[in-house]
């Protein structure tokens, strides 16, 4: 051992001596590791036992940052335990399942207590002890009852602990605070805030309804027994995005990483641009070690799935809700605790304002049959005679009729039986949402019409709401094939093919203005005015818009409504070519402010592999 880190040893176990804690430094140093990197490996694993920090070591051994002076960052929560931590895990799962993830999710039940702080390894004990110093001194006045107030507001829902109450538990915060600093030389800022345990945060407005109704059955009163729990978690990492591996992978290569199901990958969203589509680059949280991996074999983690837990500070039992004396607590009926008001903050003028927003969701269609087999999928797929037959399972069962035949699809391509099935999971995927569509607008181009008719069948909504075509939304026609302008289906044949068409909507561009090759200028000008009449067409409509177009109208169709200028044609280009089927992107309109927001979709991607050819008279012998 090096002198430098023999004094560093001695300091801490003078801090501690006389104390009945078995020291776990001993064994480790036994076995031959540094100081330095034994207690780095004991404050990763929560200082809990040798073996589990001597496989942290092992496992580390190829981690180019071992040797690396990074402190963890470490903070006090005030978490729930017994019934009531059932009931509050219960809403996670059902808030998740009914109103898709949002901030809240990303951490367990609790009541922050203070901020993220660093500690330096080798004065962790002392941290424990100022947990505990402080933990004994507010035992004696820390409340059997901690009476939580349910708050409602545009993006926040959660309970509010009551001020007297709250001064107690933040008189805990502050003696923690003050220990720490005393005991390990540790600045921590205590919670000096209105204290709070969240329930939502960041959720889609249209949620907010169904969230507050999980949220009542909730019942403050249920019996608790609230824990200080210590946590810990890499401080390099915090702005990263953390994957959890699903399957295990070995590399093929000398820059890939070895996956382990059970592993957490850090990711760096910025630090992507040497990754191949599907790939990311990563830091393994088992080893230390960087490297490309697939992302498919991986799901997203939530924030806290990477935080360890130190040690924690159990106060009294709460009392059940039946021995509490009338006027106290909650109030009660007949025995049964009643659901807590919504606090007077959260306004009806709020609440209309979330509930009566209205927002755009834009989409490209889904996978068409000429992005598979290329520019004669017409050819493979018609008779001499101008009929048509399915000769691979990924072409349509069937073709609509067209009143010049089939010739017409050529430049018209229809949804591949692929593209058809991804346009149904995005709409199942909606459906499940909970979001609320009220009118719908597409492209004249079949495979526009075919992904809006299939999303609104999943929806149930395909006899409720009529798709409204808008040519000024097609694709900048400089990029079509040919001098002229494509033959695309009327509103009479799209009927005829029982697409539930509206006939009595004026378009802001009619089918016939669309001329062939036109500037860039005019195809950008063009999808402004036409989002603009979107938008505008019914201002009573409330809900989210669905908007089908092409790749290029992710851009075109949301800028000149966020206010922002055009891109340049070749950025756009470039763009366009990331796109994927079913690529969304949602806006919402913040009328407080008078401007459209661009906020995450309400659905998931879908990410998928190729699937090539397979002749099977290749396993015919001798051929």
């Amino acid at each position: 051992m090096a002198a430098g880190e023999t004094q560093i040893y001695a300091k801490v176990s003078n801090k501690l001596k006389g104390r009945s804690t078995t020291s776990l430094l001993d064994p480790l140093l036994g076995m031959g590791f540094p100081a330095h990197t034994a207690l780095k490996a004991l404050a990763a694993t929560g200082r809990k036992t040798v073996a589990e920090a001597s496989d942290w070591l092992h496992c580390h051994c190829n981690d180019p940052s071992l040797d690396d002076p990074i402190p963890q960052e470490y903070a006090l929560f005030l978490c729930p335990t017994g019934p009531l931590l059932d009931k509050l895990q219960e809403f996670w799962r059902e808030s998740r399942r009914q109103c898709a993830k949002n901030r809240a999710h990303e951490v367990f039940p609790h009541i922050t207590l203070c901020d993220f702080f660093t500690c330096e390894d080798q004065k962790l004990e002392c941290l424990y002890e100022a947990l505990k110093r402080a933990g004994d001194r507010t035992l004696g006045t820390f409340p059997s009852v901690v009476p939580l107030v349910l708050h409602s507001s545009v993006s926040y829902l959660g309970f509010f602990v009551n001020d007297s109450t709250a001064d107690i538990i933040q008189e805990f915060a502050v003696m923690f605070a003050t220990e720490a600093s005393i005991l390990a030389d540790c600045t921590v800022k205590p919670c000096t805030k209105q204290l709070h345990l969240t329930l939502a945060h960041k959720f889609y407005p249209h949620h907010q309804r169904t969230l507050e109704q999980l949220a009542r059955a909730v019942h403050p009163g249920h019996s608790c027994q609230w824990t200080a729990a210590l946590y810990s978690r890499d401080m390099r990492f915090v702005h990263y995005q953390t994957l959890r591996v699903l399957f295990q992978y070995k590399p093929q290569n000398t820059d890939e990483l070895t996956l382990s199901p059970g592993d957490y990958i850090f990711v760096d969203p910025t630090q992507q641009e040497e990754a191949s589509e599907g790939w990311v680059i990563g830091i393994s949280q088992q080893t230390g070690c960087r490297g490309f991996l697939p992302e498919n074999y991986t799901e997203r983690a939530s924030e806290c799935d990477t935080w360890v837990k130190h040690r924690t500070y159990t106060f009294g039992v709460a009392p059940d809700p039946s021995s509490v004396k009338d006027g106290e607590a909650s109030s009660r009926r007949n025995g049964e605790p009643q659901p807590l008001p919504v606090s007077q903050s959260s306004s009806l003028q709020s609440l209309q304002a979330t509930i009566l927003r209205k927002s755009v969701l834009v989409v490209r269609h889904g996978e068409r049959v000429d992005q598979i087999f290329g520019k004669s999928w017409l050819q493979q797929c018609s008779t001499p005679d101008g009929k048509y037959y399915r000769p691979d399972l990924n072409f349509p069962r069937s073709l609509p009729r067209r009143s010049r035949g089939i010739k017409d699809f050529e430049n018209d391509p229809p949804l591949s039986s692929c593209g058809i099935f991804q346009s149904r999971m995005a709409g199942e995927a909606l459906l499940d949402s909970g979001i609320r569509i009220t009118s719908v607008f597409t492209s004249p181009a079949l495979r526009c019409v075919q992904t809006a008719k299939h999303i609104l069948e999943e929806l149930k909504l395909e006899k409720k709401i009529k798709i409204r075509v808008e040519p000024g939304i097609f694709e900048w026609t400089k990029w079509e094939a040919g001098k002229t302008t494509p033959t695309l289906m009327t509103l009479e044949e799209l009927k005829g093919a029982n697409f539930n068409v509206s006939m009595d909507y004026r378009p802001a561009f009619p089918l016939p203005s669309l001329l062939p090759a036109e500037r860039y200028e005019d195809y950008l000008h063009r999808c402004a005015v036409s989002m603009e009449q979107m938008v505008s067409t019914r201002p009573q409509d409330v809900g989210v818009i669905l908007v089908v177009g092409h790749g290029s109208a992710l851009d075109s169709c949301t800028r000149p409504l966020l206010g922002l200028p055009p891109r340049d044609c070749t950025v756009l280009t470039q763009l366009v070519r990331k796109i994927p089927s079913l690529g969304m992107c949602f806006l919402e309109e913040n009328k407080e402010e008078g401007k459209w927001e661009l906020v995450n979709p309400p659905v998931k991607t879908l990410t998928h592999g190729s699937n090539s050819a397979f002749n099977w008279s290749n396993w015919i012998p001798g051929n």
